[in-house]
């Protein structure tokens, strides 16, 4: 078993140089289930073979690095135990005489509320986005550490996509509130998508975000290596080098959506690292002069302001972008101003989450 590996691997280690943890409880064993109420853990599986194999890398050569993830998974073990103190989202609740149920939880989601959202969410969810961060955190630190050990090249990857994975389950949650708070979709469907971010709450996990997670990552990376022709600014020849990385679900998504307007408006902000103000002053000025083109380092000259066009290999620039185009769409969407109401990542998991809606229906007919 995983767990006798692990702990024969911390116990050839000399004791007074590591303080042993019982790395047990970061699993998600059948004993961790009936310990706390929740099924949250530190480790899924696949995280803990991902830690086995650092440790196996680390345990001879780097014992006080290793010492010190160590020490990092025992705080985040503790995060956890407090974290399952909370009662379960998914189970009947009378608290100061009113019975909260998730039912109630979801039509309480469904209620239209402009500005944030914060103080109208369960306590639960606020401390499992910070369990999420710090967890992330950990895994950098981890993605680091393999490459400056000169670990294997596969296995740095594994660290690098489970540090991904866990970013995307913290945009999921701004994605899925989204998503609830739009009126235009179909209210079964924001119903179902409120149950979905309960779960998330409730385990830290979400299935949607493994399947959507590799496909926004491949995007991240192309993206990454693009040079947008600031030119016509339409982005056909971006959009296409894309597309060609990528599996069945984008193409489809591209081939149903891209016509729609704010889905197109949401896509070239993506590709051009531009809000869609800054995208329509920068074609005015181009025509106005009649320039056919302008190179990347030239934007900010052009706008007059200094614009961040570069896409670091961060994970923490994509989520950061992200939230710049999130915060945007939602002012555009209150003040009921011209361009998108919603990022590309909002409209390819809304398409996504209707595909699966309509597999299932397939499925039971």
């Amino acid at each position: 078993m995983l767990y006798y590996k692990l702990v024969e691997m911390a116990d050839d280690m000399h004791q007074e140089d590591f303080t042993h943890i019982d790395i047990e409880e970061f699993f998600d064993s059948d004993e961790t289930k009936e310990k706390f109420s929740t099924e949250l853990v530190v480790l899924s599986q696949d995280e803990a073979a991902i830690l086995a194999k650092l440790i196996h890398f680390l345990k001879d050569d780097a014992p006080d690095t290793l010492l010190g993830i160590m020490d990092r998974f025992a705080d985040l073990e503790r995060l956890v135990a407090n974290i399952t103190h909370f009662p379960s989202l998914l189970e009947r609740q009378i608290i100061l005489g009113e019975t909260r149920t998730q039912h109630t939880l979801i039509e309480g989601l469904l209620t239209h509320r402009d500005g944030d959202k914060m103080l109208h969410l369960p306590a639960k969810a606020t401390l499992g986005k910070g369990f999420l961060v710090t967890k992330y955190h950990t895994f950098i630190s981890m993605y680091r550490i393999a490459v400056n050990s000169g670990m294997d090249s596969k296995d740095i990857q594994e660290v690098y996509q489970a540090a991904s994975t866990i970013l995307f389950t913290i945009m999921a949650e701004d994605v899925y509130l989204d998503l609830i708070d739009d009126q235009t979709i179909p209210v079964d469907i924001r119903r179902e998508i409120a149950f979905s971010l309960i779960v998330l709450w409730e385990h830290r996990y979400d299935q949607n975000v493994s399947d959507v997670a590799p496909v926004l990552r491949t995007v991240w990376e192309a993206r990454r290596n693009l040079a947008p022709a600031f030119g016509t600014m339409v982005g056909t020849s971006e959009l296409l080098l894309i597309s060609i990385q990528m599996d069945e679900s984008w193409t489809a998504f591209l081939r149903e959506k891209l016509s729609e307007k704010d889905v197109s408006q949401a896509m070239e902000e993506f590709l051009f690292g531009l809000s869609y103000e800054q995208i329509q002053t920068l074609r005015k000025i181009l025509r106005e002069r009649g320039i056919a083109a302008i190179g990347r380092d030239e934007i900010s000259t052009f706008l007059e302001q200094e614009i961040k066009i570069d896409v670091a290999s961060d994970l923490r620039d994509f989520y950061m972008q992200y939230t710049v185009r999130r915060d945007n769409a939602r002012v555009r969407k209150r003040l009921k101003i011209p361009g998108p109401c919603h990022t590309l990542e909002d409209h390819y998991m809304r398409f996504i989450l209707e595909r699966n809606k309509e597999k299932q229906q397939d499925v039971s007919e």
